[in-house]
């Protein structure tokens, strides 16, 4: 996961520890991607991402990166505030012989935006939902998104916001950093629209929706 403000979502938070992404990792090589992200990727591989470059932002165990290389994307850059993550995803490249087709980043996607660069496939896996100033990680990665931009993130409903406002107070109580945030979905998708992308393919479930974008032509 990518920190989502000053001390929340920390690089080194124990909740996303090595034990955590071990289970990750092993529930992921047990029964592949879970629905949003296997719809995710089903969804980019219809568009085409054969010697793509592409960013997976707060990426976790890199399912969907390793989706992309799967499908044959050239390039694929995973950006993680957490080692424990980093260091599963490398592990399951070097398992799959893909490493060489890799860049491993520690930290916050918007401070290295700039060192990444322009990629043609953006993707960011219920990191949203991490991120406190969600327009600031938007219009940094969409930005720097030449053709395609996918998300899954949480939807906008009452009672997912409800239950966000009881657990982050727990979880500062506990002195836990990560918090939970349940943006609102139409100014998210206004602001990925305003990016100069259209809707190309969206569901919405009872709580994620799977959303990809395609860039305007210009």
């Amino acid at each position: 996961m990518t920190p989502s403000e000053p001390g929340c979502c920390h690089p080194r938070y124990s909740v996303f520890d090595e034990r955590v992404a071990r289970e990750e990792l092993e529930t992921y090589r047990e029964k592949g991607p879970d629905a949003q992200n296997r719809e995710l990727l089903a969804a980019l591989a219809s568009q085409g991402v054969a010697g793509a470059t592409a960013v997976d932002i707060g990426a976790g165990v890199a399912i969907l990166g390793h989706g992309l290389v799967a499908a044959g994307a050239a390039r694929v850059t995973d950006v993680d505030g957490t080692p424990a993550f980093l260091a599963a995803a490398r592990d399951e490249a070097a398992r799959r012989g893909s490493l060489d087709r890799w860049t491993f980043l520690e930290g916050d996607y918007v401070t290295l935006a700039d060192d990444i660069g322009p990629v043609e496939v953006t993707t960011l896996g219920r990191v949203l939902c991490c991120y406190a100033d969600w327009r600031e990680l938007v219009e940094a990665s969409t930005a720097r998104t030449q053709r395609l931009y996918g998300v899954v993130y949480p939807v906008s409903r009452w009672w997912l916001r409800l239950a966000a406002t009881l657990v982050n107070p727990v979880a500062r109580l506990a002195r836990r950093r990560m918090r939970l945030h349940v943006h609102p979905d139409r100014e998210v998708d206004a602001a990925i629209r305003a990016a100069g992308f259209r809707r190309i393919h969206a569901s919405r479930g009872l709580i994620w929706q799977t959303i990809l974008y395609r860039r305007l032509a210009t």
